[in-house]
């Protein structure tokens, strides 16, 4: 239960506001509601939350801390546990495993070819990791998904290969840091070496301010689109968790919803003056 106090804390910080009286475990991290982000949000056509945890100060900061316990799809950030137990049992053996291309026509050029385990991962090739999913099998992703404790994961035979696109599949985005922190802080129970190549795999973006790691996601269903971005954002003087989970207006222009996760995630991070406008 001990990983679970950020989350646990925040519940009851949360209840807290609606009643005064109750009584806060003295190191829960604190709230802060951003009008900022929450203008950033609505400007950009969008539904749903930025939560960003700073390890320096213990402070949880949303536009919508209530949205932050909602639970959704987890769609492709599915791929870090997946990878992780891929590695961990291993069918992949490095950060040089290649999953190979079957030669069929599929959804996205980029999907129509050799990738490695990183380009896999940076193209959230469905099919390579359906692929893998298979392989583990059954038994051990029940296993594996239960030791790393990420959300709620409900899959049988049927759906082992798909349970995180459709289905009843669920985490939110303080499962999604709560899970992160217990990776970036080796409290996972994975090997050195495991960690060490998905460290590699997830950083996306390195320069002279900040280091960049994270996956995003996107789901739909019954023609609702959801869309995440989590991640971690190490600068020179802190350490930064982030979840964003949105969803489009009806007046989205959806060409620009993949895009879109990433972008508002940096914007808020720029906005919070956590990095700076120029990068």
């Amino acid at each position: 239960m001990k990983t679970l106090l950020p989350i646990l804390s925040l519940i009851g910080l949360l209840a807290c506001q609606e009643m005064p009286s109750q009584k806060v475990i003295s190191n829960s991290p604190t709230l802060i509601q951003s009008d900022t982000l929450d203008l950033l949000i609505k400007k950009s056509n969008l539904e749903g939350s930025v939560l960003i945890f700073d390890t320096q100060k213990n402070q949880y900061i949303s536009n919508n801390h209530n949205w932050t316990l909602k639970k959704h799809l987890p769609a492709s950030t599915f791929k870090i546990p997946n990878s992780i137990i891929g590695l961990e049992i291993g069918i992949i053996s490095d950060k040089n495993y290649v999953f190979e291309w079957d030669g069929e026509e599929k959804m996205f050029e980029a999907w129509e070819q050799d990738l490695t385990l990183k380009k896999a991962f940076q193209y959230s090739c469905v099919p390579c990791y359906r692929g893998l999913a298979r392989k583990i099998g059954l038994s051990k992703m029940k296993t594996y998904v239960q030791k790393l404790n990420f959300g709620t994961m409900v899959f049988d035979a049927a759906t082992l290969d798909l349970f995180w696109l459709e289905g009843k599949s669920r985490i939110s985005q303080l499962e999604q840091i709560d899970f992160l922190q217990r990776f970036y802080n080796r409290k996972l129970p994975i090997q050195k070496n495991t960690f060490d190549v998905m460290k590699k795999v997830m950083l996306m973006e390195e320069n002279n301010s900040y280091k960049l790691s994270g996956k995003t996601g996107w789901s739909i269903q019954n023609g609702n689109n959801n869309g995440w971005f989590v991640g971690y954002l190490e600068t020179e003087n802190n350490l930064y968790f982030f979840a964003t989970n949105i969803e489009p207006n009806n007046d989205f222009d959806m060409k620009y919803f993949p895009k879109s996760r990433k972008e508002i995630t940096l914007k808020s991070f720029q906005k919070l003056g956590f990095i700076s406008t120029s990068e």
